[in-house]
């Protein structure tokens, strides 16, 4: 099993959900969040902010604003890790920065409440 963990842009939620679907992948969690890459933040005016430098924090300024995004994170076994991958992706992808990340991590088990499933029967969805 892996898990997906998907940075995308708040405007992309719903072409997401429905692609992620249509792929087969209705479970996921999605909740909202504030963040940024590093864009075109320079990188000794970072390191500046880093150690503490008032006045790199203020020629930061809009650069340093966090945007509101979506994380999404999705259970798959193993086969669909790719599937989702592209999925996400091919809808999220505009070629410009903010387009957002995709991690893929490794889950070492899973368990259902309910019916305490194991494994890859518990993120089944039948």
């Amino acid at each position: 099993m892996k898990e997906i963990m998907a940075v995308i842009r708040m405007n992309m939620m719903n072409q997401t959900k429905s692609a992620l679907t249509e792929a087969g992948v209705s479970a996921f969690f999605a909740v909202e969040a504030l963040g940024r890459g590093k864009g075109l933040v320079p990188k000794d005016l970072l390191d500046g902010v880093k150690a503490g430098s008032e006045e790199a924090a203020a020629l930061l300024g809009e650069k340093g604003r966090l945007y509101p995004k979506r994380v999404l994170t999705v259970v798959v076994p193993e086969d669909m890790v790719e599937t989702v991958v592209k999925t996400i992706m091919k809808v999220n992808i505009t070629g410009k920065p903010g387009d957002g990340k995709i991690f893929v991590m490794p889950v070492g088990d899973a368990v259902r409440v309910r019916t305490g499933e194991k494994g890859n029967e518990a993120i089944d969805e039948m």
